[in-house]
């Protein structure tokens, strides 16, 4: 069970501070607070009281597939259950090099999934056939799916047509209007939004920097923290440096006292071998880096980001390497 832990500290009360649960400026919940304002205030106050010990386990694999070395032997997704309520699916490298990751997350309710994929893929077929098996395994009709993406770019939203008008699915777009409006976010990239799956609360973090409509999402069954292309085992992709300095800073005050299983990132391009990365499309990556790194490294990076003083260049870490990237031109309207 989690513990609510606030303290009083100020009986005029004029900010909310959700991260620190020694704010001055909280008070009670139930003299303070009523109705759908409270659920909300409790709900964001609550992450700061969590356990460690009261953290869902789950399990990762040793290795994963990533794309060969024959293709005609592989299956274009990889599934991997963390446990029966947190599923990890990998696209295989021979449907796209980019061989990103996604994540369904099942709640009482309904079921969460980040992310939709990168080139020519079925994602909406198979997922939604995964939700079926999930369902069906509880003893229920299939539950409604929410889609959500860690950010705009192509190789993680290139299925989203799969799953647009769609029934039992609600898409949200990857925009920062979409997701402030979807999560609940007061204040884009300031503020913080919650997604309540039933009896499954997740944490958004806005993270702009490496997209403009990057989020972070803390799940605080497992606590296990989703940090889409912003923090994984390869090449950070730089395009908005102060954003991405704002957004990793963010990361850390709102994790410092919280249980971090695993940071978990959408793609593997570093080696096991420290400081060592493969080359930009590879297919096949027999000695890749594991998929989950710790708050420690999140602390390596943002240290770096402090030392580099405003001024980005590439910086080879153990497990990550910061890269300078100009923007990509918006496509032109149809």
């Amino acid at each position: 069970m989690v513990d609510f832990c606030m303290t009083i500290t100020n009986s005029n009360p004029t900010e909310i501070n959700p991260t620190n649960n020694n704010s001055p400026s909280m008070r009670p919940l139930c003299s303070q607070h009523t109705g759908r304002a409270a659920l909300f205030f409790f709900l964001f106050t609550a992450a700061a009281c969590l356990n460690a010990a009261d953290l869902e386990p789950g399990t990762l694999p040793k290795q994963w597939r990533t794309g060969g070395p024959n293709c005609l032997e592989m299956p274009r997704w990889q599934v991997h259950e963390y446990n029966e309520d947190f599923l990890i699916i990998r696209e295989s490298g021979c449907t796209h090099y980019e061989k990103p990751f996604l994540y369904l997350i099942f709640g009482r309710d309904r079921a969460l999934l980040e992310d939709t994929g990168a080139g020519e893929v079925d994602t909406g077929r198979f997922v939604l056939d995964l939700v079926a098996q999930w369902s069906k395994r509880k003893g229920r009709d299939p539950i409604p799916l929410l889609v959500v993406h860690s950010h705009a770019h192509g190789d993680h939203t290139a299925g989203d047509p799969q799953f647009k008008n769609v029934p039992n699915v609600e898409f949200v777009a990857s925009t920062p209007a979409d997701n402030q409006k979807a999560f609940g976010i007061s204040k884009w990239p300031e503020g913080l939004g919650l997604v309540n799956l039933g009896d499954r609360t997740l944490d958004v973090i806005p993270i702009p920097g490496h997209n403009d409509a990057g989020v972070a999402i803390y799940d605080r069954k497992t606590g296990i923290l989703l940090a889409g292309d912003s923090v994984y085992p390869g090449r950070l992709y730089v395009t908005d440096f102060p954003a991405f300095v704002q957004s990793n800073q963010r990361l850390v005050d709102f994790t410092r006292d919280l249980p971090i299983a695993h940071i978990l990132g959408t793609h593997i391009e570093q080696t096991r071998t420290p400081f060592v990365d493969y080359p930009r499309g590879m297919t096949y990556q027999p000695d890749e880096h594991s998929l989950e790194l710790s708050r420690g490294t999140l602390l390596e990076l943002n240290e770096a980001l402090i030392r580099l003083n405003g001024k980005l260049q590439t910086v080879a870490l153990r497990d990550i390497t910061i890269v300078p990237r100009t923007p990509t031109p918006a496509p032109p309207p149809q």
